[in-house]
């Protein structure tokens, strides 16, 4: 039977692999890791020092919060467009903690695969559940969420995907993502 820490010495390891996998330093030696104290900024601090874990959620200065789950790999279905020969699936959950009502139309959601500057395509493949934002004229009220099942087409191989989410594409700062899919 393991130690009852295996599984945070097992979420240490899996972060830092997935900080040194998006080109984020990792700690000098010595610094401590484990229970570590977030900085007293916040998410804010997190973002300005790189890209997000996929789960984490990035509140912006409207009260949007957005977060992105981890990638899921899938092969798209006959009927997908655009035809790829793999696509990568997130979960969006947008939470308006705002005071006023959010236009889901406003969200921008772009990506990028190993570092090149060209946006990946999102897929919409209505066989296996994923139709884009289909509720782009929806008003998400204060206080209310709205979760939203996006693909995007990527390369038959791993590759390191960085997706960039705004709550509008007028926003200045955006909620960067990274890992290996």
């Amino acid at each position: 039977m393991a130690p009852p820490r295996t599984p945070k010495l097992f979420i240490a390891a899996c972060s830092l692999m997935l900080a040194a996998a998006c080109g984020v330093p990792a700690p000098e030696k010595g610094a401590a890791v484990l229970g570590a104290e977030p900085p007293a900024q916040g998410l804010a601090a997190t973002h300005a020092e790189g890209d997000l874990a996929f789960g984490a959620p990035h509140r912006f200065a409207t009260g949007v919060t957005i977060s992105v789950s981890a990638p899921k790999s899938f092969r798209p279905s006959a009927s997908a467009y655009p035809q790829s020969p793999r696509a990568v699936a997130f979960g969006i959950e947008v939470t308006n903690a705002g005071e006023g009502t959010y236009r889901l139309s406003g969200l921008s959601v772009t990506g990028e695969v190993d570092g090149e500057t060209a946006a990946v395509k999102q897929v919409v493949d209505p066989v296996q559940g994923y139709n884009g934002v289909a509720d782009a004229g929806k008003d998400v009220a204060p206080g209310r969420s709205v979760h939203l099942n996006l693909a995007f087409a990527v390369p038959d191989r791993p590759v390191k995907l960085r997706l960039q989410v705004r709550p509008s594409p007028s926003e200045p700062v955006a909620a960067k993502y990274c890992g290996k899919v």
